[in-house]
């Protein structure tokens, strides 16, 4: 969709903000050539380079891995002050008003023009950073469940920087002034990525193995599994931290008679809850998204009625 095709307030908008949206496919650019240039370094022979040749690699991977987890942060901002408080603040927003534009379509051009932006610029984001994890996959904190790889190998970055744009929408109405509102919309994006983050792995029941005898050790998961939980089973079926043995007689393997000790367990959700599990999330993140939407209308009817 060029600038040419568009019309109204989308044209409108896209002018005011056609720098911050040039960035967008300028960092996937730069990325995509960091990233092209690392992996050609780490295939070089190794007479033509150190003896660590994915060191550069998993260091530009893993700043990219936190920098992706900021990007609804920064979408929602951008969102909440410059293309909607500032306005406000400013009183510019008036002058869309008297250009047979109604308060509508000046509000649903700043959030589709933003959304787009967001779903394609996240998405082209995610597909170089794949490219770059693809060598690291599976090694300490690049594994599926790690945060970082997670969001950005998934659908779930896309949800997150959609929330960001509907709760920037919101919160640019609600506050008004262009500092204050990207630091809440910020600070409110951000809240519900920690409290998903920390809910995702309950939204499927973990998978459980057990041993028949403290002797034989922890049972080991399935390749690839996230461990969630492990400890000592009881024969009331009662659960004892794995340190409990130790504590009594010095050794993780030898349980004193008296705690009925009768095997270990270990939770764990295997690789294939991945997928699921970003589903579930996705749909939570976009249901969350389109409440916000809602609301920012909602505010909007109330003050334009």
């Amino acid at each position: 969709m060029s600038v040419l095709t568009l019309k109204g307030p989308r044209w409108v908008t896209v002018r005011q903000h056609r720098r911050a949206l040039w960035a967008l496919p300028a960092a996937v650019a730069a990325s995509l050539a960091v990233v092209v240039a690392l992996r050609w370094w780490a295939s070089l022979p190794s007479g033509l380079r150190s003896d660590n040749p994915d060191g550069p690699l998993r260091s530009a991977m893993d700043y990219a891995g936190k920098g992706m987890l900021f990007l609804p942060l920064l979408l929602g901002a951008f969102v909440a002050g410059p293309m909607i408080a500032r306005e406000l603040e400013s009183g510019t927003y008036r002058l869309a008003l008297t250009q047979s534009s109604t308060p509508r379509a000046w509000l649903a051009s700043k959030i589709t023009v933003a959304a787009v932006a967001a779903v394609a610029g996240s998405a082209a984001l995610a597909g170089v950073y794949r490219l770059g994890w693809s060598p690291l996959d599976g090694t300490h904190q690049f594994s599926w469940p790690d945060r970082g790889p997670y969001e950005a190998l998934g659908t779930v970055l896309v949800a997150y920087c959609l929330l960001g744009v509907t709760v920037g929408a919101l919160v640019g109405q609600l506050v008004r002034r262009t500092l204050a509102a990207m630091a809440v919309t910020g600070l409110v994006t951000g809240l519900v990525m920690v409290l998903l983050g920390a809910l995702r792995w309950s939204f499927l029941p973990v998978r459980t193995l057990t041993t028949s005898s403290a002797e034989t050790g922890v049972p080991m998961p399935p390749s690839g599994a996230f461990m969630m939980d492990s400890g000592l089973t009881t024969a009331s079926g009662e659960r004892l931290p794995e340190w409990t043995c130790f504590a009594r007689s010095g050794s993780l393997r030898v349980c004193p008679g008296d705690l009925n000790v009768t095997g270990w367990y270990v939770d764990y959700h295997p690789a294939t809850h991945y997928w699921p599990t970003q589903s579930i999330e996705t749909a939570v993140v976009l249901a969350l998204a389109a409440l916000a939407l809602w609301a920012a209308f909602a505010v909007l009817r109330t003050r334009y009625r």
